[in-house]
């Protein structure tokens, strides 16, 4: 690995470019004053001084492409599955898509309560609530086929198909979920598509879910990019807000279940299409 320093604008910062092979990435930005991390602002002077290092190679410099960060429940694994589960359970449909916006709401408020506890551990807990609210029993054994189910959800149809056109266009993927490893193979590996990822992260180390901040700049720091350089795809608004409002671009696999959410001063997605498909054909005509 080699390392070249220059100095951007008005000499009050230096900016280390590290390059790999044909991988150009940022390690961090100082300041001549002091230290500052990759914020927002520190990721613009990034992002513009990788493209005057592209550009010095003969790089076209709109073609950077970012690190693509995939959501995995929903966005690439299908939890429509887990309906029956539920419909027998509560003896009603659509108490399945309940406990799911449960789920990410009470995820959420415990990492602004300042507590943690595992995905898998909170969903039981969350079904449990649901139960007494309705008024239903939940037995063991529906327990247990409850985290069968979700410890074998298949793949999207379309999905292993759009991620081998964004691996051919020469995109680097990872994936980014709330759910902690467990043991033995995952979704991702019983459904033919574990090894197409370069890494796969969870927010276990940081013990906050996303979209707290803490969880996208788990991904950047560990693959030394700047924010400017990782896109977020995901199937839920939440999920991109939070990318968005690290410095990351981002795109939204709507499903037919999920909308952007119009509103004042909230950012919409980069890229919006109905299935992961319609995704990689925009990133690979944006960025490819």
């Amino acid at each position: 690995m080699t390392s070249q320093e220059r100095i951007c604008g008005d000499n009050d910062a230096v900016i280390a470019i590290n390059t790999h092979g044909a991988k150009l990435w940022t390690t961090r930005c100082m300041s001549r004053r002091s230290a500052i991390g990759l914020g927002v602002g520190a990721a613009a002077l990034v992002s513009a001084a990788s493209a005057e290092y592209a550009a010095a190679q003969g790089q076209p410099t709109t073609r950077l492409k970012p690190v693509l960060v995939f959501d995995v429940n929903e966005t690439l694994l299908d939890i429509d599955v887990l309906n029956p589960i539920f419909d027998r359970i509560f003896g009603v449909p659509g108490r399945m898509r309940e406990w799911f916006a449960q789920l990410i709401l009470y995820s959420q408020s415990i990492s602004l309560a300042g507590r943690y506890t595992p995905f898998g551990v909170l969903g039981v807990g969350v079904l449990r609530m649901l139960a007494t609210i309705h008024g239903v029993q939940v037995r063991d054994e529906d327990l247990n086929a409850l985290r069968v189910a979700i410890g074998a959800l298949p793949v999207h149809p379309e999905v292993p198909n759009a991620l081998r056109r964004l691996s051919d266009a020469g995109f680097r993927m990872v994936t980014l979920t709330n759910t902690p490893p467990g043991q033995g193979a995952d979704a991702l590996t019983i459904g033919g598509i574990g090894d197409m990822f370069e890494q796969r992260f969870t927010v276990d180390p940081v013990r906050r879910f996303k979209p707290a901040p803490e969880t996208y700049r788990l991904v950047t720091e560990t693959l030394q990019v700047p924010p400017t350089m990782a896109c977020m795809i995901a199937a839920h608004t939440w999920d991109t807000l939070g990318a968005q409002g690290a410095g990351w671009s981002a795109a939204l696999v709507t499903r037919t279940v999920n909308a952007v959410l119009d509103a004042p001063n909230v950012p919409k997605p980069d890229i919006v299409e109905a299935d992961l498909v319609g995704v990689a054909s925009r990133i690979i005509e944006r960025w490819a």
